[in-house]
Protein backbone atom coordinates (compact mmCIF):
# COMPACT_ATOMS: atom_id res chain seq x y z
CA UNK A 1 0.00 0.00 0.00
CA UNK A 2 1.41 3.40 -0.91
CA UNK A 3 1.72 6.18 1.65
CA UNK A 4 -1.01 8.35 0.07
CA UNK A 5 -3.54 5.52 0.35
CA UNK A 6 -2.66 4.95 4.01
CA UNK A 7 -3.20 8.60 4.80
CA UNK A 8 -6.63 8.53 3.15
CA UNK A 9 -7.72 5.63 5.35
CA UNK A 10 -6.67 7.47 8.48
CA UNK A 11 -8.36 10.64 7.31
CA UNK A 12 -11.49 8.54 7.03
CA UNK A 13 -11.02 7.22 10.55
CA UNK A 14 -10.39 10.69 11.90
CA UNK A 15 -13.40 12.32 10.26
CA UNK A 16 -15.98 9.57 10.61
CA UNK A 17 -15.32 7.73 13.84
CA UNK A 18 -17.53 10.11 15.87
CA UNK A 19 -20.50 9.54 13.62
CA UNK A 20 -21.91 6.80 11.42
CA UNK A 21 -21.56 6.87 7.65
CA UNK A 22 -24.89 6.54 6.00
CA UNK A 23 -25.48 6.32 2.23
CA UNK A 24 -27.78 4.39 -0.10
CA UNK A 25 -24.78 2.31 -1.13
CA UNK A 26 -24.38 1.12 2.44
CA UNK A 27 -28.05 0.13 2.60
CA UNK A 28 -27.60 -2.14 -0.42
CA UNK A 29 -24.41 -3.69 0.91
CA UNK A 30 -26.05 -4.44 4.25
CA UNK A 31 -28.19 -6.99 2.39
CA UNK A 32 -25.10 -8.93 1.24
CA UNK A 33 -25.30 -12.73 1.81
CA UNK A 34 -22.31 -12.77 4.15
CA UNK A 35 -24.14 -10.51 6.59
CA UNK A 36 -27.16 -12.81 6.62
CA UNK A 37 -25.28 -16.09 6.92
CA UNK A 38 -22.67 -15.16 9.53
CA UNK A 39 -23.72 -13.99 12.99
CA UNK A 40 -22.42 -10.67 14.25
CA UNK A 41 -20.24 -12.38 16.87
CA UNK A 42 -18.41 -14.40 14.21
CA UNK A 43 -17.86 -11.37 11.98
CA UNK A 44 -16.48 -9.45 14.94
CA UNK A 45 -14.14 -12.33 15.61
CA UNK A 46 -12.92 -12.24 11.99
CA UNK A 47 -12.45 -8.48 12.14
CA UNK A 48 -10.38 -8.84 15.30
CA UNK A 49 -7.55 -10.32 13.20
CA UNK A 50 -7.36 -7.36 10.79
CA UNK A 51 -4.78 -4.60 10.91
CA UNK A 52 -5.63 -0.92 11.36
CA UNK A 53 -5.68 -0.01 7.66
CA UNK A 54 -7.85 -2.98 6.70
CA UNK A 55 -10.33 -2.14 9.45
CA UNK A 56 -10.57 1.40 8.08
CA UNK A 57 -11.26 -0.01 4.61
CA UNK A 58 -13.94 -2.33 5.95
CA UNK A 59 -15.58 0.59 7.73
CA UNK A 60 -16.29 2.12 4.30
CA UNK A 61 -18.05 -0.93 2.86
CA UNK A 62 -21.46 -0.57 4.50
CA UNK A 63 -23.22 0.82 7.53
CA UNK A 64 -23.26 -2.61 9.14
CA UNK A 65 -19.56 -3.17 8.50
CA UNK A 66 -18.84 0.34 9.74
CA UNK A 67 -20.35 -0.64 13.09
CA UNK A 68 -18.39 -3.90 13.16
CA UNK A 69 -15.03 -2.52 12.01
CA UNK A 70 -15.10 0.40 14.44
CA UNK A 71 -16.29 -1.67 17.36
CA UNK A 72 -13.94 -1.03 20.27
CA UNK A 73 -13.22 -4.74 20.73
CA UNK A 74 -11.32 -4.71 17.41
CA UNK A 75 -9.03 -1.95 18.58
CA UNK A 76 -7.33 -3.56 21.57
CA UNK A 77 -3.88 -3.18 20.01
CA UNK A 78 -3.11 -0.21 17.78
CA UNK A 79 0.26 0.57 16.21
CA UNK A 80 0.44 3.88 14.35
CA UNK A 81 4.19 3.88 13.71
CA UNK A 82 3.67 3.39 9.96
CA UNK A 83 1.69 6.63 9.84
CA UNK A 84 3.86 8.64 12.23
CA UNK A 85 4.25 11.66 9.94
CA UNK A 86 0.49 12.11 9.59
CA UNK A 87 -0.94 11.25 13.00
CA UNK A 88 -2.10 14.31 14.90
CA UNK A 89 -3.94 14.80 18.16
CA UNK A 90 -7.53 14.42 16.89
CA UNK A 91 -6.81 10.90 15.57
CA UNK A 92 -5.59 9.77 18.98
CA UNK A 93 -8.53 11.43 20.72
CA UNK A 94 -11.03 9.76 18.39
CA UNK A 95 -9.39 6.36 18.86
CA UNK A 96 -9.58 6.87 22.61
CA UNK A 97 -13.27 7.78 22.53
CA UNK A 98 -14.12 4.82 20.32
CA UNK A 99 -11.97 2.19 22.06
CA UNK A 100 -12.24 3.33 25.68
CA UNK A 101 -11.61 0.40 28.03
CA UNK A 102 -11.02 -2.05 25.18
CA UNK A 103 -7.64 -0.57 24.23
CA UNK A 104 -4.76 -2.48 25.83
CA UNK A 105 -1.78 -1.50 23.67
CA UNK A 106 -1.03 1.70 21.73
CA UNK A 107 2.16 2.61 19.86
CA UNK A 108 2.65 6.24 18.87
CA UNK A 109 6.35 5.75 18.23
CA UNK A 110 7.69 8.60 16.13
CA UNK A 111 4.41 10.56 16.10
CA UNK A 112 6.05 13.89 16.80
CA UNK A 113 2.90 15.97 16.33
CA UNK A 114 1.18 14.40 19.35
CA UNK A 115 0.88 16.70 22.36
CA UNK A 116 -0.21 16.46 25.98
CA UNK A 117 -3.76 17.49 25.06
CA UNK A 118 -4.41 14.32 23.05
CA UNK A 119 -2.70 12.06 25.54
CA UNK A 120 -4.59 13.52 28.48
CA UNK A 121 -7.84 12.64 26.69
CA UNK A 122 -6.43 9.22 25.88
CA UNK A 123 -5.47 8.49 29.50
CA UNK A 124 -8.90 9.57 30.72
CA UNK A 125 -10.76 7.37 28.23
CA UNK A 126 -8.49 4.30 28.04
CA UNK A 127 -7.77 3.44 31.64
CA UNK A 128 -7.18 -0.27 30.90
CA UNK A 129 -4.10 0.50 28.81
CA UNK A 130 -1.20 -1.86 29.56
CA UNK A 131 1.37 -1.05 26.87
CA UNK A 132 2.08 2.52 25.69
CA UNK A 133 4.91 3.47 23.34
CA UNK A 134 5.65 7.21 23.18
CA UNK A 135 9.17 6.80 21.81
CA UNK A 136 10.30 10.03 20.11
CA UNK A 137 7.06 11.89 20.84
CA UNK A 138 9.08 14.99 21.50
CA UNK A 139 6.22 17.36 22.35
CA UNK A 140 4.93 15.53 25.38
CA UNK A 141 5.82 16.74 28.88
CA UNK A 142 5.20 15.79 32.49
CA UNK A 143 1.52 16.58 31.90
CA UNK A 144 1.14 13.30 30.01
CA UNK A 145 2.76 11.23 32.76
CA UNK A 146 0.65 12.92 35.41
CA UNK A 147 -2.46 11.90 33.46
CA UNK A 148 -1.17 8.34 33.10
CA UNK A 149 -0.50 8.18 36.82
CA UNK A 150 -3.97 9.47 37.57
CA UNK A 151 -6.00 7.25 35.21
CA UNK A 152 -3.89 4.26 34.07
CA UNK A 153 -3.15 2.09 37.09
CA UNK A 154 -2.87 -1.06 34.90
CA UNK A 155 0.06 0.29 32.86
CA UNK A 156 2.78 -2.38 32.56
CA UNK A 157 5.02 -1.17 29.71
CA UNK A 158 5.90 2.48 29.04
CA UNK A 159 8.42 3.79 26.49
CA UNK A 160 9.40 7.45 26.91
CA UNK A 161 12.64 7.33 24.94
CA UNK A 162 13.75 10.75 23.62
CA UNK A 163 10.92 12.58 25.39
CA UNK A 164 13.49 15.10 26.50
CA UNK A 165 11.19 17.46 28.45
CA UNK A 166 10.13 14.73 30.88
CA UNK A 167 11.49 15.37 34.39
CA UNK A 168 11.43 13.90 37.90
CA UNK A 169 7.80 15.00 38.16
CA UNK A 170 6.92 12.25 35.70
CA UNK A 171 8.75 9.69 37.82
CA UNK A 172 6.74 10.82 40.83
CA UNK A 173 3.45 10.52 38.94
CA UNK A 174 4.25 7.01 37.72
CA UNK A 175 5.34 5.96 41.19
CA UNK A 176 2.08 7.20 42.70
CA UNK A 177 -0.30 5.82 40.09
CA UNK A 178 1.26 2.92 38.15
CA UNK A 179 2.28 0.23 40.66
CA UNK A 180 2.13 -2.56 38.03
CA UNK A 181 4.84 -1.03 35.83
CA UNK A 182 7.33 -3.73 34.74
CA UNK A 183 9.02 -2.32 31.64
CA UNK A 184 10.21 1.30 31.50
CA UNK A 185 12.37 3.08 28.93
CA UNK A 186 13.52 6.62 29.80
CA UNK A 187 16.50 6.72 27.43
CA UNK A 188 17.76 10.22 26.59
CA UNK A 189 15.36 11.79 29.09
CA UNK A 190 18.27 13.88 30.25
CA UNK A 191 16.43 15.89 32.90
CA UNK A 192 15.80 12.86 35.11
CA UNK A 193 18.13 12.67 38.12
CA UNK A 194 18.92 10.36 41.02
CA UNK A 195 16.00 11.78 43.00
CA UNK A 196 13.62 10.85 40.20
CA UNK A 197 14.72 7.22 40.23
CA UNK A 198 14.56 7.11 44.02
CA UNK A 199 10.94 8.24 43.86
CA UNK A 200 10.06 5.95 40.95
CA UNK A 201 11.38 2.75 42.49
CA UNK A 202 9.61 3.30 45.80
CA UNK A 203 6.23 2.95 44.09
CA UNK A 204 7.13 0.86 41.04
CA UNK A 205 8.99 -2.01 42.66
CA UNK A 206 7.90 -4.63 40.11
CA UNK A 207 10.14 -3.28 37.37
CA UNK A 208 11.80 -6.10 35.42
CA UNK A 209 13.19 -4.24 32.40
CA UNK A 210 14.74 -0.80 32.84
CA UNK A 211 16.38 1.13 29.99
CA UNK A 212 17.99 4.51 30.62
CA UNK A 213 20.50 5.04 27.82
CA UNK A 214 22.13 8.46 27.79
CA UNK A 215 20.74 9.61 31.15
CA UNK A 216 23.97 11.27 32.18
CA UNK A 217 22.62 12.81 35.38
CA UNK A 218 22.09 9.35 36.86
CA UNK A 219 24.86 8.28 39.24
CA UNK A 220 25.58 5.30 41.46
CA UNK A 221 23.07 6.69 43.96
CA UNK A 222 20.21 6.16 41.49
CA UNK A 223 21.04 2.50 40.95
CA UNK A 224 21.36 1.86 44.65
CA UNK A 225 17.60 2.54 44.77
CA UNK A 226 17.02 0.28 41.75
CA UNK A 227 18.97 -2.56 43.39
CA UNK A 228 17.24 -2.14 46.74
CA UNK A 229 13.67 -1.70 45.47
CA UNK A 230 13.47 -3.79 42.27
CA UNK A 231 14.59 -7.35 43.14
CA UNK A 232 12.77 -8.79 40.09
CA UNK A 233 14.96 -6.87 37.61
CA UNK A 234 16.05 -9.10 34.72
CA UNK A 235 17.32 -6.55 32.17
CA UNK A 236 19.20 -3.30 32.71
CA UNK A 237 20.54 -0.98 30.00
CA UNK A 238 22.74 1.90 31.18
CA UNK A 239 24.37 2.57 27.80
CA UNK A 240 26.25 5.91 27.93
CA UNK A 241 25.33 6.65 31.55
CA UNK A 242 28.83 8.01 31.88
CA UNK A 243 28.65 8.96 35.56
CA UNK A 244 28.29 5.45 36.95
CA UNK A 245 31.16 3.46 38.45
CA UNK A 246 31.77 -0.08 39.71
CA UNK A 247 29.52 0.77 42.66
CA UNK A 248 26.45 0.54 40.42
CA UNK A 249 27.32 -2.95 39.19
CA UNK A 250 28.23 -4.09 42.71
CA UNK A 251 24.84 -2.96 44.02
CA UNK A 252 22.92 -4.54 41.14
CA UNK A 253 24.85 -7.80 41.58
CA UNK A 254 23.97 -7.83 45.28
CA UNK A 255 20.29 -6.99 44.86
CA UNK A 256 19.21 -8.45 41.52
CA UNK A 257 20.43 -12.05 41.37
CA UNK A 258 18.01 -12.93 38.56
CA UNK A 259 19.56 -10.45 36.11
CA UNK A 260 19.69 -11.93 32.59
CA UNK A 261 20.87 -9.00 30.46
CA UNK A 262 23.10 -6.02 31.16
CA UNK A 263 24.36 -3.31 28.82
CA UNK A 264 27.13 -1.04 30.14
CA UNK A 265 28.38 0.15 26.77
CA UNK A 266 30.37 3.42 26.98
CA UNK A 267 30.44 3.35 30.80
CA UNK A 268 34.15 4.05 30.80
CA UNK A 269 34.65 4.23 34.59
CA UNK A 270 33.93 0.53 35.06
CA UNK A 271 36.80 -1.82 35.89
CA UNK A 272 37.33 -5.55 36.38
CA UNK A 273 35.70 -5.20 39.79
CA UNK A 274 32.36 -5.00 37.96
CA UNK A 275 33.01 -8.24 36.11
CA UNK A 276 34.02 -10.01 39.31
CA UNK A 277 30.83 -8.81 41.01
CA UNK A 278 28.68 -10.04 38.14
CA UNK A 279 30.37 -13.43 38.23
CA UNK A 280 29.63 -13.76 41.92
CA UNK A 281 26.14 -12.25 42.12
CA UNK A 282 24.44 -12.69 38.73
CA UNK A 283 24.95 -16.32 37.88
CA UNK A 284 21.98 -16.35 35.49
CA UNK A 285 23.43 -13.59 33.26
CA UNK A 286 23.07 -14.42 29.56
CA UNK A 287 23.79 -11.16 27.71
CA UNK A 288 26.52 -8.65 28.55
CA UNK A 289 27.34 -5.65 26.33
CA UNK A 290 30.58 -3.85 27.21
CA UNK A 291 31.69 -1.90 24.12
CA UNK A 292 33.78 1.11 25.09
CA UNK A 293 34.58 -0.19 28.59
CA UNK A 294 38.32 0.24 28.07
CA UNK A 295 39.35 -0.71 31.63
CA UNK A 296 38.10 -4.29 31.38
CA UNK A 297 40.88 -6.88 31.04
CA UNK A 298 41.22 -10.61 30.43
CA UNK A 299 41.44 -11.18 34.17
CA UNK A 300 38.02 -9.64 34.69
CA UNK A 301 36.41 -11.77 32.04
CA UNK A 302 38.07 -14.87 33.42
CA UNK A 303 36.51 -14.11 36.80
CA UNK A 304 33.14 -13.63 35.14
CA UNK A 305 33.26 -17.00 33.38
CA UNK A 306 32.64 -19.12 36.47
CA UNK A 307 33.23 -22.78 35.62
CA UNK A 308 31.77 -25.02 38.33
CA UNK A 309 30.82 -28.66 38.80
CA UNK A 310 27.36 -27.80 37.42
CA UNK A 311 29.03 -26.50 34.24
CA UNK A 312 30.78 -29.82 33.75
CA UNK A 313 27.52 -31.66 34.35
CA UNK A 314 25.83 -29.77 31.52
CA UNK A 315 28.91 -30.09 29.31
CA UNK A 316 29.07 -33.86 29.73
CA UNK A 317 25.42 -34.22 28.66
CA UNK A 318 25.39 -31.72 25.80
CA UNK A 319 28.79 -32.40 24.18
CA UNK A 320 29.11 -36.17 23.71
CA UNK A 321 31.82 -35.83 21.01
CA UNK A 322 34.19 -33.59 22.96
CA UNK A 323 37.85 -34.42 22.20
CA UNK A 324 39.84 -31.77 24.09
CA UNK A 325 38.95 -29.87 27.26
CA UNK A 326 41.06 -27.36 29.15
CA UNK A 327 39.95 -26.53 32.68
CA UNK A 328 43.14 -24.69 33.49
CA UNK A 329 42.73 -22.28 36.44
CA UNK A 330 39.10 -23.29 36.99
CA UNK A 331 39.37 -22.92 40.75
CA UNK A 332 35.78 -23.91 41.56
CA UNK A 333 35.85 -27.34 39.93
CA UNK A 334 35.98 -30.24 42.41
CA UNK A 335 36.26 -34.03 42.25
CA UNK A 336 32.47 -34.20 41.95
CA UNK A 337 32.56 -32.27 38.65
CA UNK A 338 35.27 -34.57 37.29
CA UNK A 339 33.16 -37.56 38.32
CA UNK A 340 30.24 -36.22 36.19
CA UNK A 341 32.61 -35.77 33.29
CA UNK A 342 34.20 -39.20 33.79
CA UNK A 343 30.95 -41.13 33.34
CA UNK A 344 29.89 -39.21 30.24
CA UNK A 345 29.94 -40.50 26.67
CA UNK A 346 32.70 -38.10 25.67
CA UNK A 347 35.01 -39.25 28.49
CA UNK A 348 34.60 -42.95 27.68
CA UNK A 349 34.71 -42.67 23.89
CA UNK A 350 36.11 -39.43 22.43
CA UNK A 351 38.01 -37.33 24.99
CA UNK A 352 41.74 -37.27 24.21
CA UNK A 353 43.10 -34.33 26.22
CA UNK A 354 42.03 -33.04 29.63
CA UNK A 355 44.00 -30.21 31.21
CA UNK A 356 43.52 -29.65 34.95
CA UNK A 357 46.49 -27.55 35.98
CA UNK A 358 45.95 -25.01 38.76
CA UNK A 359 42.64 -26.52 39.88
CA UNK A 360 43.27 -26.52 43.64
CA UNK A 361 40.15 -28.50 44.57
CA UNK A 362 41.02 -31.48 42.36
CA UNK A 363 42.58 -34.40 44.30
CA UNK A 364 44.05 -37.79 43.50
CA UNK A 365 40.52 -39.18 43.65
CA UNK A 366 39.77 -37.56 40.30
CA UNK A 367 42.90 -39.04 38.76
CA UNK A 368 42.00 -42.52 39.97
CA UNK A 369 38.37 -42.18 38.84
CA UNK A 370 39.35 -41.04 35.36
CA UNK A 371 41.87 -43.85 35.03
CA UNK A 372 39.29 -46.42 36.05
CA UNK A 373 36.60 -45.07 33.72
CA UNK A 374 38.60 -45.32 30.47
CA UNK A 375 37.33 -48.05 28.19
CA UNK A 376 39.71 -47.82 25.24
CA UNK A 377 43.42 -47.58 24.71
CA UNK A 378 44.19 -44.06 23.52
CA UNK A 379 46.05 -41.98 26.14
CA UNK A 380 44.48 -38.95 27.80
CA UNK A 381 46.57 -36.02 28.99
CA UNK A 382 45.99 -35.03 32.61
CA UNK A 383 48.00 -31.91 33.43
CA UNK A 384 51.55 -33.17 32.77
CA UNK A 385 50.72 -36.84 33.31
CA UNK A 386 49.76 -39.50 30.75
CA UNK A 387 47.06 -41.99 31.74
CA UNK A 388 46.78 -45.22 29.80
CA UNK A 389 43.16 -46.17 29.13
CA UNK A 390 42.19 -49.67 30.16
Amino acid sequence: MNHHSSVNHFNHFNHHIPRRIETNFYTQEDEAPINKKLPKELLLRIFSFLDVVTLCRCAQVSKYWNDLALDGSNWQRVDLFEFQRDIEGPVVENIARRCRGFLKSLSLKGCQSITDIALRTFANQCNNIEVLNLNNCKKITDVTCVALGHYCAKLVHLDLESCSTVTNASMRALSDGCPSLENLNISWCTQITDDGLATLTRGCNKIKIFICKGCQQLTDKAFLHVANNCPELISLNVHSCTSITDETVLRISDGCHGLLALCVTNCSHLTDASLVALGQGCTELRTLEVAGCSQFTDSGFQALARITDATLGHLSMQCPRLEQLSLSHCELVTDEGIRHLGVSTCATETLQVLELDNCPLITDASLEFLQGSRKHRNPVKYDNLILQKV
